[in-house]
């Protein structure tokens, strides 16, 4: 019991009182039509976060377009991916399939993605070998989004779930990376501390303790829908298959995390 009251005033105070004050507080005043999600397998667990962000989209915003990719290394840090290649032309999103499976030639995209939501590893911001390169890379990969006409944003990931000392740490890393480059950062590792403290039984994580579950992607979807389009994500119809009772807490949680962070 002890042990758990412990975790617990842990989440609270993390979710209050750890990170840093952001600088960058909203992507701007056109939302992105586009987003790239650069990072690893904590984006494509449960068919993806995009599976979530889009329908959450397409409903808040009354059908506004929103083109998604995402581009994942299982494991992989910033370091191991080549951003600039990624913006190639005729290449990503160069063509889709329709209903009837007929390829489709898409319109050339100036710029390719509005945004692009850049994560490191989930140890890399404060590992003590390795947190040197996530600043370099940070750096290095905000440089080359915006010499393609994109916006770069930083997912702040959460604590492993048998570590939740990590949340302040991770918030700490991911909130100065922000505000050395002009970054805006989604919250979600204080969103998921944030829904612990309140409803610790709704579990987060797969039984690695590190990948999300159904409801974690959930979360983090939530979260980067109320960060990056100002907009609460409360009263989405859109559940992923959780029960209406877990979705509304979790756009609760994702949309308090938002206005607490940035100050909303």
């Amino acid at each position: 019991m002890m042990k758990f009251l412990a975790v617990f005033l842990l989440f609270i105070s993390a979710s209050a009182f750890s990170q840093q004050k952001p600088t960058t507080l909203s992507f701007g005043k056109v939302p992105p039509k586009s987003i790239a999600f650069i990072g690893n397998s904590f984006f494509y667990f449960n068919n993806g976060i995009i599976s979530n962000l889009g329908p959450m989209a397409a409903e808040g915003r009354n059908g506004a377009p929103l083109r998604q990719s995402m581009i994942t290394i299982s494991g992989s840090g910033f370091d191991w991916h080549d951003v600039d290649s990624y913006f190639r032309p005729n290449a990503i999103g160069k063509y889709s399939f329709d209903a009837k499976n007929n390829v489709v030639m898409n319109a050339k995209q100036d710029p390719l993605f509005d945004a692009a939501v850049l994560m490191d590893c989930s140890q890399c911001p404060i590992h003590p070998q390795m947190k040197s390169v996530f600043t370099e890379y940070a750096k290095k990969h905000s440089e080359t989004v915006r010499k393609n006409g994109s916006t770069p944003i930083f997912f702040m990931s959460w604590a492993y779930q048998d570590k939740p000392e990590m949340t302040i740490p991770l918030a700490d890393a991911y909130t100065q990376a922000g505000n050395d480059n002009g970054a805006l950062v989604i919250p979600v590792g204080l969103a998921f501390a944030k829904s612990i403290a309140s409803n610790p039984d709704l579990n987060l994580y797969v039984a690695d303790k590190r990948h999300p579950s159904a409801a974690g992607t959930y979360l983090a979807a939530a979260t980067t829908y109320a960060t990056i389009f100002n907009q609460s994500p409360v009263g989405l119809k859109y559940n992923a298959g959780l029960s209406p009772e877990v979705a509304m807490h979790l756009q609760k949680v994702a949309n308090d995390t938002v206005k607490e962070y940035f100050n909303r």
